[in-house]
This record gives C-alpha cells, sequence and structure tokens, in this order.
C-alpha cells in the first residue's frame, strides 16, 4: 500500500487554533488592564470618597436592612434562603399563626422580597 502524498495544510487546523488563543488572551489581558488603569479625576474622586460616611447602602442586603428599619413592625420582607419556620422563629409567632394571617402565603415558594403580614 502505498501512501498518497500528505497535505501541508494538515498543519494549518492546530497553528490557527493556536493563533487564536494567542489573540483571545491578548485581548483579555487588555481588556483587565484598561479596567485597572481608568481615568485619574474617577480615580481621585474614588480616593476621596473612600474616606466619606456612606450615604446609600451598597449591598442588597444592607437596602434590605434599611427598608425593614421603614416598615412597620406588622410585616416582615422575606429575605433570601428564609424559610416560614425561620421567619415564625424571628417574629416570635406560630406557623399556624403565619398561615391564618397570610392565607395566600404558599411556604414551598418563598420569594425573596414578599411581604408577609405579623399582625391583623
Amino acid at each position: 500500500m502505498g501512501r498518497g502524498r500528505r497535505s501541508p495544510f494538515r498543519f494549518l487546523a492546530p497553528v490557527a487554533l493556536i493563533a487564536f488563543v494567542f489573540v483571545l488572551s491578548s485581548i483579555l489581558m487588555s481588556a483587565a488592564d484598561s479596567d485597572e488603569n481608568t481615568d485619574p479625576a474617577a480615580q481621585e474622586e474614588k480616593a476621596q470618597g473612600e474616606g466619606k460616611k456612606r450615604d446609600k447602602p451598597e449591598t442588597e442586603r444592607d437596602r434590605q436592612k434599611e427598608r425593614e428599619n421603614e416598615l412597620p413592625d406588622d410585616v416582615y420582607i422575606v429575605q433570601t434562603g428564609d424559610t416560614l419556620g425561620e421567619i415564625a422563629a424571628k417574629t416570635g409567632l406560630t406557623l399556624e399563626e403565619l398561615q391564618l394571617l397570610n392565607p395566600e402565603l404558599d411556604p414551598q415558594a418563598l420569594v425573596s422580597g414578599q411581604r408577609i403580614r405579623l399582625k391583623e
């Protein structure tokens, strides 16, 4: 059996793959560098702002706590990971009381941000 003549293009696919990986990594590295080298005026504002007290909450949990402080005592806002049993324990109510106050409430489908009545 004789071998046919091999095409020189058989090396083209691996070379193209290596070139693609090189170009992609170069693009990603330059994007990371540009994030670090932001506008000098913006960096100065950031440095000045770090010493100041925060006026606005920065995380969702901080915003949630701020909203809870503004709410009347008869409402609880569901947080991520809450269960009805945990809410009952936090509020000093029983599961049955919570379900009587909130008949439309599905304990298996609590949604973050959902309001639960604690008093009539």
